[in-house]
């Protein structure tokens, strides 16, 4: 059995100083603590309603000031790739619009934001009191046989990828599709998958199927990812989050489960209320012949929810998910992938936006984590994976290569 590093003289005398701050809302921030988030959505949302994120926004989870608030280091920019836009050929077009978004926000915060394409683009934006903004890739559906497309997208700084999203595609098999003609993952997902390991990409598995994550895990010469997955033990039945065998596989290949906090991943309560509310939408779809798009059915899921207040996870449920890791895996194999901006009005109370880090840091003190097992959860593991992946493509490819 594994155990988070204790340490209690530490513990006590932090507790001792910040604790009156630490409620949810109220913690400050550690700068001295590297925070690497593996997978915030903010581009898509951009693209959807543009805002200025270098401001304070109403509703958005990630802007500049509640990045500097929670002392975030790095956040991974999703460049997310809608299934239909997939489908329908757009995933090229849009994933270079995403990029673009991004290198825009960056040149346009110069003092304050900066693009990260190594492991130690992170480490030295957090010494320059910069908040780092490396990106991956959700659902590479769209690369398909073409590896030059692969390649085009480590130019542009693409360093992780999933290789599916909502549906099957070209590469892999979705965990939320039933139709899975792979069985697991395709011959290009397979040629993918090599091809990112020579130039450095990590390989993501939150999102595949069962039979796609264990092939990609043989596959893959090096460690993989789950950027944004909680634990199926704690929300029984949901194939989207992971089990206990592959937090071992992933951990014993060296790799990292970067938990998701949306309250339906990490809370049984509300995937139950989030799989009755999906039943009520399709049912109301069906007696009434609307589309799910439909205005109307927008305003049914309001109501509904209205009427059926939302069961919030805590930060309690947060920290049960690292803790499950580590105790089937070790405290080398978890870190955060929040999916802020992704999930909508589901996040856990006390953990809604990038400034409500420190209540997490907070949590896991008044749980026993020890200093160095917070370094460990809240950015170097994520960063030790990132390294080991650059090393095998440095050894194993030829191309200009960071600083390790």
């Amino acid at each position: 059995m594994h155990h988070p590093d204790r340490g209690a003289g530490f513990r006590a005398c932090l507790i001792a100083c910040t604790l009156a701050l630490c409620v949810p809302g109220h913690a400050v921030p550690d700068r001295g603590l590297l925070i690497v988030d593996t997978h915030i959505d903010a581009p898509i949302r951009q693209a959807m309603q543009p805002v200025d994120l270098g401001s304070e926004t109403g509703d958005r989870q990630f802007d500049l000031p509640k990045a500097r608030r929670g002392g975030l280091t790095a956040g991974f920019m999703s460049i997310f790739i809608p299934a239909t836009v997939d489908a329908a050929g757009g995933g090229e077009a849009m994933a270079n619009q995403l990029i673009d978004s991004v290198e825009t926000l960056v040149s346009e915060h110069p003092r304050d934001l900066t693009l990260a394409t190594c492991p130690n683009d992170v480490v030295q934006a957090g010494r320059r009191g910069l908040i780092a903004l490396p990106m991956g890739l959700e659902n590479g559906g769209f690369i398909g046989d073409d590896l030059n497309r692969l390649r085009a997208l480590h130019m542009r700084g693409i360093r992780y990828l999933s290789l599916a999203h909502a549906k099957s595609n070209a590469l892999a098999d979705s965990s939320y599709d039933t139709k899975r003609p792979w069985k697991g993952i395709s011959a290009a997902g397979q040629r993918v998958i090599h091809e990112m390991n020579l130039l450095g990409i990590m390989v993501d598995v939150s999102h595949l199927s069962d039979d796609a994550f264990w092939m990609v895990l043989d596959e893959s010469a090096v460690p993989v990812i789950a950027s944004h997955s909680a634990t199926r033990h704690l929300v029984p039945g949901f194939e989207r989050n992971i089990d206990d065998r592959m937090i071992a596989a992933i951990a014993d290949a060296g790799g990292v489960v970067q938990v998701n906090v949306g309250s339906d991943f990490i809370s049984a309560k509300a995937r139950e209320y989030a799989d009755r509310s999906t039943a009520a939408a399709r049912a109301y779809a069906t007696e009434n012949g609307l589309d799910a798009r439909a205005p109307e059915m927008q305003r049914f899921r309001d109501d509904w929810r209205a009427a059926h207040p939302y069961p919030y996870a805590t930060l309690d449920d947060v920290v049960a998910h690292i803790d499950h890791v580590v105790h089937v895996a070790g405290i080398n194999a978890v870190g955060i992938g929040s999916d802020f901006d992704g999930v909508g009005d589901t996040l856990p109370i006390g953990l809604k936006t990038v400034a409500d880090y420190p209540n997490l840091v907070a949590a896991l003190e008044q749980r026993g984590y020890s200093r160095r097992a917070i370094r460990k959860v809240m950015g170097e593991n994520l960063l030790r994976v990132w390294r080991q992946v650059e090393r095998y493509a440095s050894l194993h490819a030829t191309r200009p290569r960071c600083v390790l």
